[in-house]
């Protein structure tokens, strides 16, 4: 096993052609272990990437990034989430979680597997399709009722499946039998907000203003409802987001990052850092968390997955 300091990166089984950008990579941190998969092509603008998540240890805590919707199975294990306003939640054996706005801390009870899957926002709205902003650093069951009939028949799926490729394909199947069109004015907007936040160093609600011909009301109540965060909270999110990844990935010095003017000084880029990851860029740098190291494996997937979801 890999030892803490270095995610160790896996073979790069079932990759794409294209050996530079693997269909899946694989990592260990301690007694933790995290294999992310690229969706198919036709399920890239819908998801960010699949999972499995991996703990053998009685208990377990870490924090995770703010992060976009996830839809997790539980294959085995139990714990709580603690969300950035301090309350807890059980973790439903089939959860859909919503947007995340801060870091958010989990403890497992038991040893635990965990089979997650990153919704972008095009795969939120076929997903559930309500106001993501109401569901905000909250989770929703999503085995309840006889709409969750299927999940609970995927979850017993999986449960059943020891090969971890395997498990990626069946799901992704799932999945792909949940989407459903958009119209060409949504696909639009998306793809103007995800350069937008991709693109920009510190984004500027004007140059998403001007790029798209809303307006700043009309803009904050289309990004409330579809990425789960006015405008200025959103940049504020992913503007922490990339500054992590140069730290953490790049090997960039945060102090260096300060003076470039995007943050006001020192302390206003640690205190964003630390309420969106969860830990300040010193640590960061030095002695990262299991998930908080092995989490930038997803920026090694195949070159087409999304941009957002590199940076999520």
């Amino acid at each position: 096993m890999d030892q803490p300091g270095r995610p160790g990166i896996g073979d790069d089984k079932g990759a794409s052609q294209n050996r530079n950008f693997p269909f899946s990579v694989d990592g260990a941190y301690g007694p933790v272990r995290l294999r992310y998969f690229a969706p198919p092509v036709k399920l890239r603008a819908y998801f960010g990437s699949l999972y499995l998540f991996e703990v053998d240890l009685a208990q377990y805590s870490d924090v995770t990034r703010a992060d976009v919707p996830q839809l997790r199975f539980m294959l085995s294990g139990q714990g709580q989430y603690r969300f950035r306003d301090g309350h807890d939640v059980d973790t439903p054996e089939i959860c859909l979680l919503g947007p995340t706005l801060g870091a958010t801390r989990f403890d497992l009870t038991s040893p635990a597997r965990v089979l997650g899957i990153s919704l972008l926002p095009a795969g939120w709205i076929t997903l559930h399709g309500g106001d993501a902003s109401s569901f905000a650093d909250r989770p929703c069951d999503m085995g309840v009722g006889p709409a969750g009939e299927p999940y609970r028949a995927m979850l017993e799926q999986a449960r059943t499946i020891d090969d971890p490729e395997q498990m990626a394909a069946q799901a992704w199947r799932f999945m792909a039998a949940r989407i459903r069109p958009l119209t060409d004015a949504t696909w639009t907007l998306l793809h103007a907000i995800d350069h937008w936040l991709t693109d920009e160093p510190s984004p500027r609600i004007e140059v998403l203003a001007d790029a798209t011909g809303l307006s700043v009301r009309q803009l904050t109540r289309l990004t409330r409802s579809l990425y789960g965060a006015p405008p200025k909270l959103l940049a504020r999110k992913y503007r922490a987001l990339r500054c992590s990844a140069r730290i953490a990935v790049d090997g960039e010095n945060w102090q260096a990052l300060c003076d470039d003017g995007t943050f006001y000084d020192q302390s206003h880029f640690i205190r964003e850092i630390k309420q969106f990851i969860g830990l300040t860029p010193h640590q960061l740098m030095t002695e990262p968390s299991a998930v908080a190291a092995l989490t930038m494996l997803r920026r090694s997937l195949g070159g087409d997955v999304a941009a957002l979801n590199r940076l999520s």
